[in-house]
């Protein structure tokens, strides 16, 4: 019988490097690591520099290391995951997870259809390998809930995510993996991380951000042009 172990990744955070974030990276993996999750993917907008540097630092924290970015696309933000290199912003959706994949990274849509934070819409989503169907800054649950039914209906694995822009909101959601061929924890590296993504054998786990810090959230991207081109339960080391 295959083994199989089960990790807990929080696949959207920003840190310093990015525009919006505030902290490096290595509060970050601090605060992982303090509330019971086995890793984080940094995902800063349109630069990986601080998530390669993450990912180099995880196993000093006991966390799985895998890098990431949240790039620009003309039709919208997508977060590629597992890759070393950014993706080129800008260019056509399609192309951009067909390089994600060839990079070795999985391609997942955060907060779809979202306009005022830049998600892609329903129309243009046309391929990609998961959709963020939890994602705990959004205002009210009807987003979350139209994001999980298109992925229902089109057959795209689900994640959920906390899109933390500081550590104290990191873990508010995120994914639970089943990671094949892995016996312990400790052997687990970015590639299981990537392929357990693409498998579609997940959980999602999530609790929306306070109220005032939606609202504000809602409107820095509302007035912001950020380079674009055009629920389960909750465990205890997420609560706050």
């Amino acid at each position: 019988m295959a083994s199989e172990t089960t990790i807990t990744i929080d696949p959207h955070v920003h840190s310093e490097g990015s525009y919006d974030g505030h902290e490096p990276v290595e509060l970050l993996l601090a605060q992982a690591s303090d509330i019971g999750l086995d890793g984080i993917v940094v995902t800063d907008h349109d630069t990986i520099r601080e998530s390669l540097r993450a990912a180099e630092l995880a196993p000093e924290y006991g966390l799985v290391g895998v890098p990431g970015v949240e790039v620009s696309t003309a039709a919208g933000h997508l977060l590629a995951i597992g890759v070393e290199e950014r993706p080129e912003p800008h260019r056509p959706l399609d192309e951009t997870v067909a390089e994600i994949r060839d990079s070795g990274g999985v391609a997942v849509v955060p907060h779809p259809f979202q306009r005022t934070r830049h998600g892609v819409r329903k129309g243009r989503i046309t391929d990609c390998d998961a959709i963020e169907v939890y994602n705990s800054w959004i205002f009210t649950g009807y987003r979350n809930r139209r994001a999980r039914q298109f992925a229902a209906r089109n057959d795209y694995p689900g994640v959920a995510a906390s899109d933390a822009h500081s550590a104290k909101y990191l873990g508010r959601a995120y994914t639970e993996l089943t990671v094949e061929g892995a016996s312990s924890k400790a052997d687990i590296d970015r590639d299981h991380v990537v392929r357990a993504f693409t498998d579609g054998d997940a959980e999602i786990h999530g609790h929306r951000q306070p109220l005032y810090r939606s609202v504000r959230h809602y409107a820095l991207g509302a007035g912001r042009k950020v380079g674009h081109g055009v629920a389960g339960s909750v465990p205890s080391f997420a609560r706050f």
